[in-house]
């Protein structure tokens, strides 16, 4: 923490200090006397938490067999690189190997400059076969070309379509969405033609820290009848996965079926070797999404499941920027305090989010295994009028993502204000354009990024991405007191709460999830939140952007070149 101040004023150490100390003191006063997240209005109190949410210290543990294999495959992947290189290098004095990759060089940059991808994205592939000839090309063949993961994303996709039999369409919820909110119709409409149905009679709850997000749903996994559906990106052993553990096995003897899926490039480090066997023994059942592979045309570090989504019995369901480690509940301190936010759906909402867990869940046993009825409630939901649409996206999709659509559209739709936060801010020239008109138009647009960073490089690139943003009348602030990983957009009426970075992993390369919420009074309660958060924040001017340090001036556009790839 005291390297990453190093840059701070003396006046700005002392109010991250002192915002720490009353977060820190905060959450130990609401993990053992204060109820859980403070409801909307009309919402019933929580009950009170019991005292021993967490037992023990919180800790960040990490495994030898998780560095064994990611050195094992990093070797192989290393040998293999180096044996195409050499066998490619020996004929490289050859005219007609010269000939031949200038051909080829020239066949994949026509592909790229008429493909349907980003041109941003197209600019750093044909950067990296210009920069490097050869080498370039290996990478493209490899990771780049369209296609390259096609079987992966033929079975994704087959695995959605089978799941998406079950949403169906309600022509009653669509018709009082247009009576309501006509303005945000067409966004409905446009999410039902990848199958993603719009729901009514949602209470929805928001969480500005993930701790309380985790402390109500452990209430509900103490309620849980039938099932339990849990999948994240991280999962890492420390005092909140013993809390969890212990409950899931109170309820296994109960009954309850828990499945229980995981990344294994975001977990990879953090759970030990046996995990998923040691679970699937105590009566757990366990997927795993997409295994890394030590060959290097299967080596898949991008195309992961970057979702979060929890669901109890079909009636209640979560997600949000959390993972399943003691970080995220500031248990222990990474980059000072960590801000991640998230939802809590009970209502018809929470069918998309089952739906959406037993594609990725399919997808992760590779086959037909799941009876989807069999996971419907039969409860009737109190009516109301806040809906929900569970949005989801990934590389399957491409060139047509919904996500990054949803997020353009809503900024065009705003009429008052378009408020973000984003861990990350790596985004194409459509997407800037979007901002950028929106606040010429009078639009009030702000951006929460964080002042302390998890990835040096990225924090380089989203820094660089202020100034356009800043000169044409975008407000960006970082978030002081340490690491803000909360991802939402919001406006008067409708937001998207998820798993959603502004960049180019979660636009193209990941699978993603969230919620896309048209209720006022929901984006009332988030806008809050994001106000609160202001005041803990640096806003950052154009006038400071541009007397940022000359290193990083240098290096900031030459990065740019790879944002897509990073």
């Amino acid at each position: 923490m005291k390297d990453n101040l190093k840059n701070y004023t003396e006046y700005e150490k002392s109010q991250v200090k002192k915002y720490e100390e009353s977060v820190h003191k905060e959450t130990n006063e609401r993990l053992s006397l204060k109820p859980e997240a403070k409801p909307l209005k009309g919402e019933k109190k929580p009950p009170a938490r019991p005292t021993d949410i967490y037992k023990g210290k919180g800790r960040i543990k990490t495994f030898m067999s998780g560095f064994v294999e990611a050195a094992i495959v990093a070797g192989l992947v290393i040998l293999q690189f180096v044996f195409i290189y050499v066998l490619s290098y020996r004929f490289m004095h050859s005219a007609y190997v010269y000939a031949a990759i200038e051909i080829i060089s020239f066949l994949i940059i026509v592909s790229l400059v008429n493909g349907s991808k980003s041109p941003s994205y197209k600019m750093a592939w044909i950067a990296i076969i210009a920069l490097l000839p050869l080498t370039g090309h290996i990478i493209y063949i490899l990771w780049g070309r369209h296609g390259v993961n096609k079987s992966l994303d033929d079975k994704v996709l087959y695995f959605i379509r089978r799941g998406n039999k079950y949403n169906k369409k309600d022509d009653k919820v669509l018709e009082a969405v247009e009576h309501r909110f006509p303005a945000k119709s067409r966004m409905v409409k446009y999410l039902q033609n990848f199958d993603m149905t719009v729901s009514a009679n949602n209470k929805v709850t928001y969480y500005d820290m993930a701790d309380k997000a985790f402390e109500a749903f452990f209430e509900d996994v103490r309620n849980a009848k039938k099932y339990i559906l849990i999948n994240f990106f991280i999962v890492g052993e420390g005092a909140l996965w013993d809390k969890l553990h212990e409950l899931l096995l109170e309820k296994v003897k109960e009954g309850v079926k828990i499945k229980f899926l995981y990344d294994d490039f975001g977990s990879l480090w953090r759970v030990p070797k046996n995990f998923k066997q040691m679970l699937e023994a105590e009566g757990i059942e366990v997927a795993v999404f997409n295994p890394i592979n030590r060959y290097i045309s299967r080596l898949y570090m991008n195309y992961r499941s970057h979702q979060k989504i929890l669901v109890i019995d079909g009636e209640i369901g979560y997600t949000g920027g959390f993972n399943l480690a003691d970080e995220y509940v500031n248990l222990v301190n990474r980059f000072g305090t960590w801000k991640d936010t998230g939802i809590r759906i009970e209502g018809e909402g929470a069918w998309g989010l089952t739906v959406a867990f037993l594609q990725m869940w399919e997808v992760s046993k590779d086959k037909e295994c799941i009876d989807y009825n069999a996971f419907k409630t039969p409860r009737k939901f109190e009516k109301n009028d806040t809906f929900c649409q569970i949005i989801t996206d990934g590389p399957a999709n491409n060139p047509r993502n919904p996500i990054e659509s949803m997020y353009s559209q809503i900024i065009n739709s705003a009429k008052k204000y378009v408020y973000i936060t984003t861990p990350y801010l790596l985004i194409d020239d459509d997407m800037m354009k979007a901002l950028v008109v929106a606040a010429e138009g009078g639009i009030d647009v702000r951006i929460v990024t964080p002042r302390i960073p998890d990835k040096k490089a990225v924090k380089l690139l989203t820094e660089y991405n202020y100034g356009p943003l800043l000169r044409l009348g975008v407000k960006i602030y970082e978030y002081n007191p340490g690491f803000i990983h909360a991802k939402c957009i919001i406006t008067e009426s409708c937001g998207i709460v998820g798993t959603i970075n502004m960049d180019y992993r979660s636009f193209y390369l990941h699978y993603e999830c969230g919620a896309f919420i048209i209720d006022p009074k929901v984006m009332l309660t988030i806008k809050e939140d994001i106000l609160t958060t202001l005041g803990k924040c640096k806003q950052i001017t154009y006038e400071e952007w541009q007397k940022r340090p000359l290193k990083n001036k240098l290096i900031q556009p030459i990065l740019m070149l790879f944002s897509p790839l990073m």
